[in-house]
Formats: structure tokens, C-alpha cells, sequence
């Protein structure tokens, strides 16, 4: 017990480490920042406060992400209900949540691009359709990246939430004689509450902190991201001013997670879940059909642009098909060691992220150390799920400035294993905690060590959780922008970075080639790590099937 204890509490120290190194430190010093000239002050604040422009832009990052926040929510719920409550073909529902989730696998400032090219005075979209239905520049353009940045993760909360959904109350509330509107307050809003107001706070504190769509759509409507941008990488960086303007942004980043953490109260638990047949209802089901198929059909029409434009020899003047930006792309070493810097960072970030991740979940799932342990992880998770990914890009910025980490992709996979920490480690939780809990003392009885037990019987049982989690990783550290984009140097741009750059010097078709790139790396990566997962779930299954069989038989 004792050397368990022992080893157990080196995998605690060590994640102990990497947070208070890599999370409290910069935070702590970016709050020094805020408060320090010459002795403690609030003049920055003040300075700040008073700033021309700055209660504005807070007011616009509140007011679209809230817009945008609301509308999200209200499509992923109708996608989620069109794949849960309908009787449509199965290989219809599939594709919706494809399609629902297909905008995570794209990094956030390529929506904006697609949004020009789209909805732009020469858009794709405008000249099908003959006019130009908004200004793209501000808050229309806006609230449309935002929408599509969101929807994927609203949509997975409500669309898992209902797979926790009793089915049977809305058999029981028809029976009962409920209207068409009880029933459906009854048996399906009441239990989602909690998970609406959950999706809609994620999806407001994710479009708030964004820089990504801002930084190509957000025009001379200012927003709070794009002044910490300013402030800290523009003509006239101020650091102390910078520092104030992150801190903020803190503000309702944390308040969102204590939100969450009230609303779990109102979330329904069931002590038994069932899945009874749907009544047939044609008119139903052509109803969500037609609306879930228009959703998808417009979340596709705005990517379709990122296939037609670098697949033409000048959009939109000369229209006739060529590979001549993909030949180009990928005829430039530079581009392709980009790519090479992108592949490695999601690679080793994914590697040291799941390790990290699953060691915090065994102390908190699978040992019996004390609370105060378990404790300090569970805060961990909480606090990382409220860090802003560009207020932590800047608190790096300042700590590690003149350091043999600056610039360096080991600090960018640093970055991401600490920024996108919470989920992983909640997934792993959640995967241990439903494990046989006598499987240590079984292996410790019989004398192997809880290192052994480790790796022989509990890794191999969660092996698809581990896959899952790594997938999580690689495709985060796939697409982030927020964080890196104040951290990445000239020899270790990746390819959101790079994209970035080629905006400035409006190198569209090369922008809309390597997000193909990102595109095709993270659907094929899923597409592996699904098998893998699924294969491993497979294989154990039918182990434990055909071991089941044999006990029978002895």
C-alpha cells in the first residue's frame, strides 16, 4: 500500500508541477502586470476604464456573443431533436451530426475567410444567389463565425444529454392526456434545461475570448480580443495595459464556470433509461427533415468556398479549374515545414496531454488518497476550463521572455496540454470511475504492484478512452490560434499561425489551401482513432464474451 501511495503521489506532484509552473505562475504574473508600477497601483485599470474606445468594444463582445450564443444553441438543439426524436433514416441522422460537429476540424479564422468569400460583395454565395444580404465587416459577419464556431459544441452537450433522456415520459405524458406542448415541456425541455443554459454559456464564453473570427471579419466593430491583440502586438505594444485588458477578460470567463457549476443542480437524473419505439409520424418527420436538412445544407454552402476558391485559377475573374495554388502550396518547403511543426506539436501534445489527463484521473477515480489530493485535481480542471486561450498566450508572453523556452514548440505543446486539460481529464474520469473498483486489491492480494496492475488491467480496459482523449488533443492543438499566436516565433509557425500571416499580405488562395490541409489531416486522423477505439471496444467485448462463454462451460 505504501509504495502505492508512493507512486500515486509522484504522478500528483509532477501534474502539481506542470500547473503551478505553466497555469499559476504566468496567471500570477500577469495579474503583477495589471498592478505594478513601482509599487502596487490601479492606475492601469483606470487607464484602461477610461480608454477611448474600450467600454465599447466590451459592450460588443458582450452583446454578439450573447446573440450568437443564443442562436447556436437554438441550432444545435433542433439538429439534436431531429437525430433523437424522429423517425428519420438513420444514415440522415448520422450526417447531421457530421455535419453539426464538421466545423471543429476548422481553425476559427478560417471562418471568417470562408465568410468573405461566401457572403463578400464577389462571394460565392452572392453571386448564386444575386444579392449580398449583409455587411460582412462587424457584427453580420460576426454573429455568422461565431454561430458556426459554436454549434459543435453546443450540439454535443444537448445531443449527449438526451442520449440520458427517459424516452418513455413522452409515452407516459401523451397517455396521460398532455397537449402536444406539455409533452413536449414535460419530456423533453424540462430534462435539458440545465444542458441548454450549460450550451449556452460554453458557446458565449467561447465566442467572447475567440480571436481567430475577429481578426478576419471583425472590421471596425472592436471587440475585447482584438484589443488585447492590439495592445500587446500592435504599433505601440503596451504591456501594462495589455496585462489589464487579459485580466478582464477573466472576468466573465470565470463567472461562467461558476454558473455551470450551480446549474448542475437542474440537471434530471434518471434511475432508469429507456429507448421505446417513436409513433410513426410522417408529418414529424418530414418537418425536422426539411429543417435539419436546410441547417446543413447552409453550414456546408459557407465551406463550400474553401473547396471552389483554390480550385480555380483566379476567383472570381477567372473561373476555370486548376490545381495551380495546390502545386504552389506544396512545392513550398516553408509551407510544408510549417505543416511538419503543426503535425509534431498535435502530435507530442496528444501524447503528453493524454498521459497527463489519465494519470490525474487515476488519483481522483482509482486510489484511495485523501480527499485534499483529489481535491486539488478536480480545482485543476476547474480552473484551466476558465482560462481564456489568448489570456493565456500573453501570461506566457511575459513569463517566458528571454527564456530558452521562448518561441519554442515545446512551450506550444506546453500550452495546449494545459489550455485544453479540463475535457480530456473529465472524459477519463468519467471512463475510470464506471470500472470494476476491486481490480487494484485483486492484483496487490495476489502480489503483482500497482504499477503492474496499471498497465496490465486497467489500461487496457480503458484503451478507446485513451484514444478517445488523444483524438481530443491532436485535433484542439490542430486548429488553435487564441494562445499561440503570441507565442509562435518565425521557426516554429505552424499552420494557424502561418495563415495569419499570409493574411496580411492577402494570400487567399494559399489560406484556403492549408485550412484543406488542417481539414484533411483532422478528418483523417478521426477517422483512424474511431477505428482504433472502436476496434479495441471490439476486440475486448468479444474477449470478454468468450471468456463469460468458457466460465459457463467450466
Amino acid at each position: 500500500m505504501k509504495h502505492k501511495n508512493w507512486e500515486l503521489k509522484l504522478i500528483f506532484f509532477l501534474i502539481v508541477f506542470l500547473f503551478a509552473a505553466f497555469l499559476a505562475a504566468p496567471i500570477l504574473l500577469l495579474l503583477g502586470k495589471s498592478l505594478w508600477n513601482q509599487g502596487f497601483t490601479g492606475e492601469f485599470y483606470a487607464a484602461v476604464l477610461s480608454q477611448k474606445g474600450f467600454l465599447e468594444a466590451l459592450g460588443n463582445s458582450f452583446t454578439v456573443a450573447a446573440a450568437s450564443a443564443v442562436l447556436a444553441s437554438l441550432i444545435a438543439f433542433l439538429m439534436a431533436y431531429a437525430v433523437h426524436y424522429t423517425g428519420l433514416p438513420q444514415k440522415m441522422k448520422k450526417a447531421i451530426s457530421a455535419i453539426a460537429t464538421l466545423p471543429m476540424f476548422l481553425p476559427t479564422i478560417t471562418y471568417g475567410f470562408a465568410i468573405i468569400y461566401s457572403f463578400g460583395k464577389q462571394g460565392l454565395l452572392t453571386r448564386l444567389l444575386g444579392r449580398q444580404f449583409f455587411d460582412i465587416y462587424g457584427f453580420g459577419g460576426l454573429l455568422v463565425g461565431y454561430v458556426i464556431y459554436t454549434v459543435p459544441v453546443a450540439f454535443l452537450l444537448i445531443h449527449n444529454t438526451m442520449d440520458f433522456v427517459d424516452k418513455k415520459t413522452l409515452i407516459v405524458s401523451k397517455v396521460m392526456g398532455d397537449k402536444t406542448l406539455s409533452t413536449f415541456w414535460i419530456a423533453v425541455l424540462r430534462p435539458l434545461l440545465g444542458t441548454l443554459a450549460g450550451a449556452f454559456i460554453q458557446a458565449f464564453f467561447l465566442c467572447f475570448t475567440d480571436f481567430g473570427i475577429p481578426a478576419s471579419v471583425g472590421g471596425g466593430y472592436e471587440v475585447i480580443a482584438t484589443l488585447l491583440y492590439n495592445q500587446m502586438l500592435g504599433g505601440i505594444p503596451d504591456f501594462n495595459r495589455g496585462a489589464v485588458i487579459a485580466m478582464i477578460m477573466l472576468i466573465p470567463s470565470i463567472g461562467s464556470i461558476c454558473i455551470l457549476q450551480i446549474l448542475e443542480r437542474f440537471n434530471i437524473r434518471y434511475n432508469r433509461i429507456s429507448n421505446p419505439e417513436l409513433r410513426k409520424n410522417t408529418a414529424r418527420d418530414v418537418g425536422w427533415g426539411i429543417s435539419s436538412s436546410v441547417i446543413s445544407v447552409a453550414i456546408l454552402s459557407i465551406f463550400a468556398v474553401i473547396f471552389v476558391v483554390p480550385m480555380v485559377e483566379e476567383w472570381p475573374y477567372r473561373t476555370a479549374f486548376s490545381l495551380e495554388h495546390f502545386v504552389a502550396v506544396f512545392s513550398d518547403s516553408e509551407l510544408l515545414s510549417v505543416y511538419v511543426h503543426s503535425l509534431l506539436m498535435a502530435v507530442m501534445t496528444a501524447l503528453l496531454g493524454t498521459l497527463t489527463a489519465y494519470g490525474a484521473a487515476l488519483i481522483v477515480a482509482r486510489s484511495k488518497l485523501s480527499a485534499g489530493y483529489k481535491k486539488t485535481i478536480e480545482s485543476i480542471a476547474l480552473v484551466t476550463n476558465a482560462i481564456p486561450g489568448m489570456v493565456l498566450g500573453v501570461s506566457y508572453l511575459f513569463l517566458f521572455s528571454g527564456t530558452g523556452l521562448q518561441n519554442t514548440l515545446l512551450l506550444m505543446i506546453l500550452c495546449n496540454i494545459v489550455h485544453y486539460f479540463s475535457t480530456p481529464y473529465l472524459m477519463m474520469k468519467n471512463a475510470l470511475s464506471k470500472m470494476n473498483a476491486g481490480w487494484e486489491t485483486t492484483a496487490m492480494l495476489m502480489g503483482d504492484s500497482w504499477f503492474k496492475t496499471i498497465l496490465r488491467v486497467v489500461t487496457p480496459n480503458a484503451m478507446s478512452s485513451l484514444i478517445e482523449v488523444f483524438s481530443y488533443y491532436f485535433i484542439n492543438s490542430m486548429v488553435t490560434i487564441s494562445a499561440l499566436i503570441f507565442i509562435a516565433g518565425a521557426r516554429t509557425m505552424v499552420l494557424t499561425t502561418m495563415i495569419k500571416q499570409l493574411q496580411y499580405v492577402n494570400r487567399f488562395n494559399e489560406v484556403f489551401v492549408l485550412s484543406l490541409l488542417i481539414l484533411a489531416t483532422n478528418l483523417g486522423a478521426k477517422a483512424l482513432f474511431s477505428w482504433m477505439a472502436n476496434h479495441k471496444f471490439v476486440k475486448k467485448e468479444k474477449t470478454n464474451a468468450k471468456q463469460k462463454e468458457n466460465f459457463k462451460r467450466a
